[in-house]
């Protein structure tokens, strides 16, 4: 990806002087950031991912109201430390605001700039993803989901994700033709030689969500899960572990809300992403226990395969995850409301009364307060690393 350069010429004294320094400021911002920068006309603006437009000293501001119909919102405007450049953009700036027109000016070192930059781009590549999304929802979501679901054709319209709406009838076509292509995931849980058989089933139910993902052409997927106990007598746990290790995002239990929070985190952050329950919060410790019997394969430093934890059969993974900082985060499936927090995973657990991939997170005091009064629903993800500071500007540019 490159970043777009319109560029606003000063008419300053010494133009080409300035011309040149700008140039090479240009040349080191691209460096930096490991991004091209590219000088573009003001006709291929409306065609580029990530525009900025260059304020390249004072007496430019009539040429960008000339240009402002052309532009994209939000404007970035990029400055220099000299030639009245800033002074320049600042008077630009304050004219965006009075026409309600979201625009920033990106100041400062090098350094500073480019580290800004590197963080809008990722920032705009995962808007832009988020709003092209294509999720598939196999079944209803679980009857406990009470607060869960979310309508396709408004989701469209709010946030641009489109819902596939896929029966279980369907999926148990697909589970019973019995076939999955064999992968370096595949592999390594067979050579775990935990309960071959309910291996094998768990990998052939892997394998017909895969053909459904590649068929609708999914993004994403999430799946009323628990309708296989009984049907199939097998778990998805697997099925979900090996997709999201291959790029596929997907969640259990039917939860729109969440499949969408885990595409979000996972285009913000590029990192795999934890889909758990909030288990039991510790007061007096300012700790927080999550565990699901389900998560990324690739995201552990290890696992172990277990039984799923509600039903005793099949296989669910127990991980263990890096100690550390992490991040949780929830959107609502409209997305209009967030909780972003970082915290400290201090501990895995191997309780026998919870799902078996379990961590214990040390919050900041009064962190309760969100989820015994603010809670958006039951499941959270939860990213290995801080990533606050970027999901939160995902939210500051994200428009429904």
């Amino acid at each position: 990806m490159r970043i777009g350069v319109y560029y606003l010429e000063s008419t300053n004294a010494a133009t080409e002087l300035m011309n040149s320094a700008n140039r090479e400021f240009l040349e080191h911002l691209s460096s930096m950031t490991g991004y091209p920068m590219e000088l573009i006309s003001l006709e291929e603006v409306k065609n580029e991912d990530f525009p900025v437009v260059f304020v390249g000293g004072g007496g430019t501001e009539g040429r960008f109201l000339k240009a402002l119909p052309q532009l994209k919102e939000p404007v970035f405007l990029l400055t220099t430390g000299v030639n009245n450049s800033l002074a320049a953009s600042m008077e630009i700036l304050s004219y965006l605001r009075q026409k309600d027109i979201r625009a920033e000016i990106l100041h400062g070192s090098e350094e500073k700039i480019a580290e800004r930059l590197k963080t809008l781009v990722t920032v705009f590549k995962a808007v832009e993803k988020v709003h092209s999304l294509k999720l598939g929802v196999v079944g209803k979501p679980s009857d406990w989901l009470i607060s869960s679901d979310v309508y396709p054709l408004v989701c469209k319209a709010e946030t641009g994700i489109e819902l596939i709406d896929i029966s279980m009838e369907e999926f148990f076509e697909e589970i019973a033709k019995k076939e999955y292509t064999p992968n370096k995931y595949t592999e390594d849980l067979k050579a775990k030689n935990f309960h071959p058989e309910d291996t094998e089933k768990c990998l052939e139910i892997y394998g017909a969500l895969k053909r459904l993902c590649e068929k609708y052409e999914l993004d994403g997927v999430t799946v009323r899960c628990f309708d296989l106990l009984d049907t199939v007598h097998g778990t998805g746990c697997l099925a979900l572990a090996i997709l999201n290790a291959e790029g596929v995002y997907s969640g259990c239990e039917g939860d729109v809300p969440s499949l969408i929070s885990m595409c979000v985190a996972g285009e913000v952050t590029g990192q795999p992403v934890f889909m758990a329950n909030p288990s039991r919060i510790e007061l007096d410790q300012n700790q927080i226990v999550f565990a699901h019997c389900t998560l990324p394969i690739n995201m552990p430093k290890d696992y172990t395969c277990m039984t799923h934890y509600e039903s005793g059969i099949g296989v669910g993974l127990r991980g263990t995850l890096k100690e550390g900082p992490v991040t949780i985060f929830k959107t609502s499936g409209l997305m209009d409301r967030h909780y972003v927090k970082k915290g400290d995973l201090i501990k895995n657990l191997t309780e026998p009364a919870l799902c078996r991939t379990q961590i214990r997170i040390k919050m900041e005091p009064g962190f309760e307060e969100y989820y015994l009064k603010e809670s958006i629903g039951n499941h959270h993800m939860i990213i290995l690393g801080d990533h606050v500071k970027e999901l939160e500007e995902f939210y500051k540019w994200f428009k429904r």
